[in-house]
Order: structure tokens, then C-alpha cells, then sequence
């Protein structure tokens, strides 16, 4: 049994928030689990929450049956009593044992994420559009770049923007920064927004689904600079992008979300890139917001959404 507790404290607004919204009885708590297939584990999961009070408003489940194990997202309730997710956790940590359980017990706040971004702003402009409009699912609470060509886009929209710059000599000290900002910002998710460096193997690893990166898939023969205009010298009938876990091979993490539109001769290279721009932003965004939700599990190199 694993169990990981989502109750890290926040400040200000976030806490503010979470804790007006139990009042209202309106807060959503999560558990999301996987398990070896066998029967009586979706019994015993909403047993659990029947027997105290818990009012279930969305579930989702889903049997590998290539892996044989279960993938499950509960969303609940709680009413008008108080809920520590410790408690919850210590309380359902005999049910999991049984059923030899990995889960999580995620409470109402919003995600933290820190984007990471270098010159091109299309993504990170769609993550602030979306978090302004209150869709994006988390909250926004700092960028960080290796340029300074972004701080009047994240500042207009009242972020804090970090300049991180980094070469191969500095690289090291970067990202200690970076572990640094991470901390003091508290967040829970860092999304690489067209942040144009390779993160080293070890950071990687401590991000483990933690971290979300978007690059343009549907062109895996166009490596390194200009990939559109590649793109356009081939002739391609197809622009995509897709969102993914980062990991330390690179552009090869278990994939969140895909996103691809048709295209034909009459494009030029300019407006390839233009609808690849849209393909990056909302690919990505799509996948911050699941993930944000908790309806994002890893499956080995693989990844199961519940949308």
C-alpha cells in the first residue's frame, strides 16, 4: 500500500477559498487509486464513503486488462463536517491494504503550477486567459524564464516572473534555483510552457509527474530548429502537438493529451506554425487542467485519463 496526502498548506486566497468553500459544502474531495483487478474494490471504496456520510458525485474507473490492475477517480462530498485528508487517509489505509492499493486523497484546493517559459508566449498566454476566466482548473502563481522577453505578459496579469538564465556552465546552479522557486512558491505543478531547455535526468526524476511539457508531435522527423518550416518543405497533411510527463528521454513521456488539425498546399510555412501555435496551447492546457483535477494516473508509460 502507498498512500500520498494532498493537503500541503497555501497562503492567502487559496486557503481563504477552500476553507469558504466547506463551509458552503461545495469543496470536492478526490481519491484516485490503482490496484490489481479483483471483484469487491468499487464495494468497498463506496462503502466506505456511504458509511460516513459521503455524498459521491462523480466516478470513473478503468480495468487494464492487459496490466490487470484498476484505475479509479472518486469524486465527494464531505457535508457539513470537517474533513482532514490525514484522518481520511488514516481511516481508508485499511481498505487499501486489502485490495494492495496505491492512492491519493486529494482535498478542494487548487493546484499551484509554475510555468516555465522562454521567448514564445502563445502557451503561456492561453494558460493566463484560461486561469483569468476561472477554467484552467489551478492556480497560476509564478513564471520563470531563462529570457526576460515574457515579463510584461506575466506582470500585466499580476505574476510573479523570475529571470533564470542558464548556460551549460551554469546549469547546475539553474535548476538548485529553480528546486528553490518551486518551494517558496509552493507548487504542485511546473508546466514547460515552450521552455526551450532540456531539464537534467536528475530533476526529471524528482519532478516525476509532477512536470508537463508540450512540443510539436505529428513531426518526428523534424528535429532541432524550424520545425514548420520543415514541415512545410515535406508537405505535410497534418499538424499536431502534444502534451506529456516530463521525463529523462526526452520528448518521450507518457503522453496526457493529443492535438491535431488538417492541413493542405495551400498553407506556407508561416501559417503552419501559426496553427501548430494553436495546437501547442490547447493541448496543453487541456492537460494542465486534467491533471489539476486529478483525473490524470500513470500507467507505467502510459497514461489514464478520466475526462
Amino acid at each position: 500500500m502507498t498512500i500520498v496526502l494532498e493537503n500541503r498548506p497555501t497562503g492567502g486566497t487559496t486557503a481563504d477559498a477552500l476553507a469558504s468553500a466547506r463551509k458552503t459544502g461545495t469543496v470536492q474531495y478526490v481519491l484516485t487509486l490503482a490496484c490489481p483487478e479483483r471483484p469487491g474494490i468499487v464495494r468497498a471504496i463506496t462503502g466506505f464513503l456511504a458509511d460516513r456520510g459521503f455524498d459521491i458525485i462523480e466516478h470513473q474507473q478503468f480495468d487494464d486488462h492487459v496490466s490487470g490492475k484498476l484505475f479509479l477517480r472518486t469524486a465527494f462530498t464531505p457535508g457539513d463536517e470537517e474533513v482532514s485528508v490525514d484522518g481520511l487517509s488514516a481511516e481508508f489505509a485499511a481498505v487499501a491494504d486489502e485490495f494492495g492499493m496505491e492512492f491519493t486523497i486529494h482535498d478542494g484546493r487548487p493546484q499551484r503550477v509554475l510555468v516555465m517559459v522562454s521567448k514564445a508566449g502563445h502557451c503561456l498566454n492561453d494558460l493566463i486567459f484560461r486561469w483569468r476566466a476561472g477554467s484552467l482548473g489551478a492556480e497560476l502563481a509564478v513564471v520563470v524564464s531563462n529570457h526576460e522577453d515574457l515579463r510584461p505578459m506575466a506582470e500585466a496579469a499580476g505574476l510573479p516572473f523570475i529571470h533564470v538564465p542558464i548556460t551549460a556552465d551554469t546549469k547546475p546552479e539553474a535548476e538548485a534555483r529553480l528546486l528553490e522557486l518551486i518551494e517558496e512558491y509552493q507548487a504542485d505543478l511546473v508546466v514547460l510552457a515552450r521552455y526551450m531547455q532540456v531539464l537534467s535526468d536528475g530533476l526529471t526524476k524528482t519532478l516525476r509527474g509532477r512536470a508537463i511539457n508540450i512540443h510539436h508531435s505529428f513531426l518526428p522527423g523534424f528535429k532541432g530548429a524550424k520545425p514548420y518550416h520543415q514541415a512545410y518543405d515535406r508537405g505535410v497533411k497534418l499538424i499536431g502537438a502534444t502534451a506529456h510527463y516530463v521525463t529523462a528521454d526526452l520528448d518521450e513521456g507518457p503522453i496526457i493529451e493529443q492535438e491535431v488539425f488538417r492541413v493542405d498546399h495551400s498553407l506556407d510555412a508561416n501559417t503552419l506554425a501559426t496553427v501548430g501555435r494553436d495546437a501547442e496551447s490547447q493541448a496543453l492546457s487541456r492537460a494542465v487542467q486534467w491533471h489539476c483535477q486529478h483525473r490524470v494516473l500513470l500507467n507505467n508509460t502510459r497514461t489514464v485519463v478520466f475526462r
